[in-house]
């Protein structure tokens, strides 16, 4: 039971960690966190779109947030590492943020959601899925979806695949939250996958194994008991 609380209880600080840090380097463009545990103490790996800001002026900034890691939340010698995002428009996080800013600066929820979209499909992803949900026209809440491409809901190729990323617009007449998710544009799906026959993979094992030894073919044999 004590093992089951620590458990609970570290994941809640890592929680409060990363929301911490995406109101700290907002400005940045907060794409994603990861904690590590090692030897030397805790590696806090921040993704950001911006690593500049987060680093700051003779590195005071990214200083002030390792104090703040260690003495808010506990986590032991703390070394924070900090990555460029290589496309932020494949970013789940870094657009959801995108689209609840356009959200706030007043554009129509319908033309912030397909104007992502576009964004997406036409930096290489495979699929993505956006969702609006909040009072977008009136008092009652609803929900707005935008897809495009192939999107996994369940199973392996949602949690290898598809990027997740969630923020929130605060409007005047309440809080809308946004929900996006990319599907990796090299991911390799099962459908994706073609099996060969013997005459077709005996024909590229050569290439395969070019300067490798070639698997042996098991062959079957009969067992012939004594006395036979």
């Amino acid at each position: 039971m004590a093992s089951e609380r620590r458990f609970v209880a570290e994941n809640v600080r890592r929680v409060l960690l990363k929301e911490y840090l995406m109101k700290e380097v907002s400005r940045a463009g907060f794409g994603g966190l990861d904690i590590q545990r090692t030897p030397m103490g805790t590696r806090v790996i921040l993704t950001t779109e911006r690593p500049g800001l987060v680093i700051g002026r003779k590195g005071q900034t990214i200083k002030n947030l390792t104090v703040a890691i260690e003495e808010q939340f506990g986590f032991e010698n703390p070394q924070i590492e900090v990555n460029e995002v290589a496309n932020p428009n494949l970013n789940a996080q870094i657009m959801a943020e995108k689209l609840a800013f356009s959200l706030e600066r007043g554009w129509h929820f319908r033309r912030a959601g397909h104007s992502a979209v576009r964004r997406i499909m036409d930096s290489g992803a495979k699929g993505c899925h956006i969702i609006i949900a909040g009072k977008l026209t009136g008092q009652r809440h609803r929900t707005e979806k935008f897809k495009e491409g192939n999107i996994k809901f369940c199973g392996e190729p949602k949690a290898n695949f598809m990027d997740k990323g969630y923020a929130v617009a605060k409007l005047k007449m309440g809080v809308i939250g946004v929900t996006v998710e990319i599907m990796d544009k090299n991911s390799k799906l099962p459908a994706d996958t073609t099996v060969l026959g013997k005459t077709e993979a005996a024909a590229i094992l050569p290439e395969l194994f070019a300067g490798k030894e070639a698997p042996v073919e098991e062959v079957s044999a009969e067992v012939v008991e004594e006395g036979q």
